[in-house]
């Protein structure tokens, strides 16, 4: 069997995407509080630039896959997935980045910020919105039946 993919640009934009969440969420988010001479209010005014460049790069690979998929846009699994992920994003870009700056704003000015649970729901949607782009990404190969002489010539 071989794989074909139909929208390269879609499958491009998919991949870089959790590229992206994953290297900044997963992975830049913690570890530039280990950095020697970053305070916490630092950290907080780094990661607030770093989320909000990170949100609008997230529209932009969502508009591109969106107007990639138009032609292509059924009712079907794969796009369900992608509604889920445009979902995922204007939650986190209308209540939890605001809510979060917010917090890290009043944290920077010196303020007492009582704990909450906004960085866990973050955390926990990214992880759901990785998921459905990847199984969105996967989906977008589609097998082909190969005849016997093309199995052949293809192990050669």
């Amino acid at each position: 069997m071989k794989s074909k993919v139909e929208q390269p640009l879609v499958l491009v934009c998919t991949f870089t995407w959790i590229g992206f969440v994953c290297a900044i969420s997963f992975l830049e988010a913690w570890l530039k509080f280990r950095a020697p001479g970053v305070t916490l209010p630092i950290g907080l005014g780094i990661g607030r630039l770093v989320f909000a460049a990170l949100n609008k790069v997230e529209w932009a690979f969502a508009i591109a896959i969106l107007i990639s998929n138009l032609k292509n846009w059924k009712n079907d699994k794969p796009n369900l997935l992608f509604a889920l992920v445009v979902l995922t994003l204007l939650l986190q870009t209308i209540w939890l980045l605001p809510a979060l700056d917010h917090r890290a704003e009043r944290y920077i000015k010196g303020e007492n910020v009582p704990a909450s649970y906004l960085h866990f729901y973050y955390v926990i949607i990214e992880g759901l919105k990785i998921t459905a782009l990847f199984i969105f990404g996967v989906r977008l190969f589609k097998q082909e039946e190969s005849s016997d002489s093309e199995i052949i010539f293809n192990k050669l």
